[in-house]
């Protein structure tokens, strides 16, 4: 799976000169439309470079949220361009909160929302990253907004950053730690949409770098599928990742980002990254066979 964070100050030279060379994107636009018009650029490079190397590509929120409403539309032409490839489009964005503004984020990924003015289409999502420490209630209208859409989540269970430890490794009085704890509840929330596969449509988030704990963690969620990020500049390798298989060939899904997109400099960027691409998938397959 690729990941998409692009950053304006690292963005394929490519894209850079379509902007440049763009009748509609002149000066008259401003620093935030030039920019977001430079990201949708460098996103479309990078897809047509590997998009036949990847199952889903998962674009980071923050970074096109950051350049304001002109990096959300960026933000959707991307999603489109995504779906027109016929790849599944993962919303990295973390969400959590209580009822009414799950709801209101669960609107803005699946489905529409009524308004006085007619539906207002969702962004189209397949699936979004969500933050289960506000409790079930908080996961509750993302579930039901995905199932209704046709679509999932993905739980943040034991993620991949290096201060994951202070928290998720801690152990629990019953027993376990949190990241188990979250993984049950993984379990339980995904039980109810399990399909003919044996894959449930509620996943969980299990960090590469830390593959000493994936053989717990599978076997509290069985029915999960676990997205595997880390792979590359947070230090994971992929060659422990095995258990995530244990349900098949689509248990886990291993993302990458930076590894790929920042595999060549200059006019060698689409050439390396798609080398890197499918030296990734390659990996990936062997873990499964």
């Amino acid at each position: 799976m690729l990941g998409l964070d692009p950053d304006p100050g690292r963005l394929w030279p490519r894209a850079l000169e379509i902007v440049e060379r763009d009748p509609k994107g002149g000066d008259h636009r401003s620093p935030s439309e030039r920019a977001a018009r430079a990201v949708a650029a460098h996103c479309r490079l990078v897809l047509e470079a590997v998009s036949e190397c990847c199952v889903a590509v998962k674009p980071q929120l923050a970074c096109f949220e950051r350049l304001g409403a002109a990096g959300w539309a960026a933000l959707a032409e991307v999603i489109a361009d995504v779906r027109d490839r016929g790849l599944v489009v993962i919303a990295d964005g973390k969400r959590g909160d209580i009822d009414i503004s799950a709801r209101a984020y669960a609107q803005a990924f699946f489905g529409a929302t009524e308004s006085p003015f007619g539906r207002l289409q969702s962004l189209g999502v397949d699936a979004l990253t969500v933050n289960p420490l506000l409790g079930r209630d908080s996961l509750t209208p993302l579930v039901d907004a995905a199932r209704a859409d046709g679509g999932g989540l993905f739980v943040l269970t034991r993620t991949s950053n290096p201060g994951a430890a202070d928290v998720q490794d801690q152990l629990l009085e019953g027993g376990g730690t949190v990241s188990t704890l979250l993984a049950r509840i993984v379990d339980e929330i995904g039980r109810d949409g399990i399909g003919a596969t044996g894959l449930a449509d509620v996943g969980a988030v299990t960090g590469a770098t830390a593959p000493d704990r994936l053989e717990a963690l599978r076997t509290a969620m069985p029915h999960a599928i676990l997205l595997l990020p880390g792979i590359g500049p947070q230090g994971a390798t992929g060659e422990e990742l095995a258990p995530a298989y244990t349900p098949g060939r689509a248990g886990g899904l291993v993302s990458a980002s930076r590894a790929i997109v920042y595999a060549g400099t200059g006019s060698a960027c689409a050439g390396a990254a798609a080398q890197a691409a499918n030296t990734l998938r390659e990996l990936v397959w062997g873990l499964y066979s």
